[in-house]
C-alpha cells in the first residue's frame, strides 16, 4: 500500500467538500489574505528605481520558495507528533487552497446586481476582476463575470488540484502563491512590465498544462468536444499563452464571443475576440456557464482521487 497517496486522498476528498458546499472562507487567516500581505510588504519599495525586472524576480522566486518550504516543514513536523493533526492541516489546506463555490457564487451575485442596475453591477463585478469596470455596460459586464469565470475554473480548481497531485499539499501551496504573485505585479502595463516580468512568465508556465485540460474537460461536460480544434486555435490568439483556453472554450458552449479591449491598472489593453458570435448574454448563460464550471470541478477531483485511489492499492 502506498501510504503516501492515502494521505493525499482523505485530505482531498475531506477538504473539497466543504469548498464545495460552503464556498471559500472569509478570514484574515486565510493563507491566500497572507500571501497577499507578503508581496505587498516589498512590492512599493523594490518596484522602483533601476533593476525593477531583477527586484521583482527576486521577490517572486523567494516567496515561491519560502511558500513551498513552508508547507513541506509543517507536514514534515506534524508527522511524528500526531497523524490527525497532519491530516487537518493537510485538509484545511486543500479546503483554503480551492475556490470553486465562492467564485460561481460571485458570478451569479454579478447578474442579479447588474439586473438591478448598471452602477451595482460594475460594483459586484469590480470584486472578481482586474480591469476597470467604472465604464461598462450591462453587456460588458456579463461578459466580464463570465470571462473569469472560464479563467478562474483553471486557476482556482484545476491547476491547483493538478500540481497538488504532482507535488502534494506544498506544491499546491507554491502553485497559490504564483498564482496570486501573477493576480498582484504581473501586468502588462508601464508600471508593471518589468516588476513582474518572471511573475507572469513563471505563471505561464505553471498554468500552461491545467489550462489546456480545463478547455477539453469545458468541453466533454458540455458535450461540445466537436468544437475542441476551433477552441484550440482561438485559444492561441489570446494575449495570454494560457486564459484563451477556457475563455475560448466556454465562448464555444455558450454559443458568445469575449475579449475586445478593456482598461487595465489605467492603460487600454486591446484584448483579441474570442468565438464567433456576439450576442446579449442572459441569466440563461450564466447557469449553464456555472453547470459546466460545477460539474469540470467534480470531474477534476474525480479524476485526480481516482488517481490516488489506483496507487495505494
Amino acid at each position: 500500500m502506498d501510504q503516501y497517496a492515502l494521505m493525499m486522498l482523505i485530505p482531498l476528498l475531506v477538504g473539497w467538500l466543504p469548498d464545495l458546499l460552503l464556498g471559500d472562507p472569509n478570514s484574515s487567516f486565510h493563507p491566500i489574505v497572507w500571501f497577499g500581505k507578503a508581496i505587498a510588504w516589498r512590492k512599493k519599495s523594490f518596484n522602483k528605481g533601476r533593476g525593477k525586472r531583477s527586484k521583482g524576480a527576486i521577490l517572486t522566486l523567494l516567496l515561491i520558495l519560502l511558500t513551498w518550504l513552508l508547507f513541506t516543514l509543517i507536514q514534515y513536523s506534524l508527522l511524528p507528533v500526531s497523524i490527525v493533526v497532519y491530516y487537518i492541516f493537510s485538509t484545511l489546506g486543500v479546503y483554503y487552497f480551492l475556490a470553486g463555490k465562492t467564485l460561481r457564487k460571485e458570478v451569479e451575485d454579478v447578474f442579479i446586481a447588474v439586473d438591478q442596475s448598471v452602477e451595482l453591477g460594475r460594483k459586484q463585478v469590480a470584486r472578481i476582476v482586474g480591469r476597470d469596470t467604472s465604464q461598462l455596460n450591462e453587456q460588458q459586464i456579463r461578459t466580464a463575470a463570465l470571462e473569469t469565470l472560464a479563467e478562474n475554473l483553471s486557476d482556482g480548481v484545476v491547476a491547483p488540484l493538478f500540481w497538488y497531485l504532482l507535488l502534494g499539499l506544498p506544491g499546491m501551496a507554491a502553485y497559490k502563491m504564483i498564482n496570486t504573485l501573477d493576480s498582484m505585479i504581473a501586468y502588462r502595463t508601464e508600471r508593471y512590465k518589468e516588476f513582474g516580468y518572471l511573475a507572469a512568465k513563471i505563471d505561464d508556465i505553471a498554468n500552461y498544462i491545467p489550462a489546456r485540460i480545463t478547455a477539453l474537460l469545458m468541453l466533454l461536460v458540455g458535450n461540445k468536444l466537436q468544437y475542441i480544434r476551433k477552441v484550440f486555435i482561438n485559444g492561441k490568439q489570446h494575449i495570454s499563452p494560457n486564459s484563451g483556453f477556457p475563455e475560448s472554450a466556454m465562448a464555444y458552449l455558450l454559443n458568445c464571443r469575449f475579449g475586445g479591449p478593456n482598461i487595465y491598472q489605467g492603460e487600454l489593453i486591446d484584448k483579441p475576440y474570442i468565438g464567433e458570435h456576439p450576442k446579449e448574454l442572459t441569466t440563461d448563460d450564466m447557469q449553464k456557464a456555472i453547470r459546466v464550471n460545477l460539474w469540470v470541478e467534480v470531474v477534476s477531483v474525480a479524476l485526480v482521487g481516482f488517481t490516488l485511489f489506483i496507487s495505494i492499492r
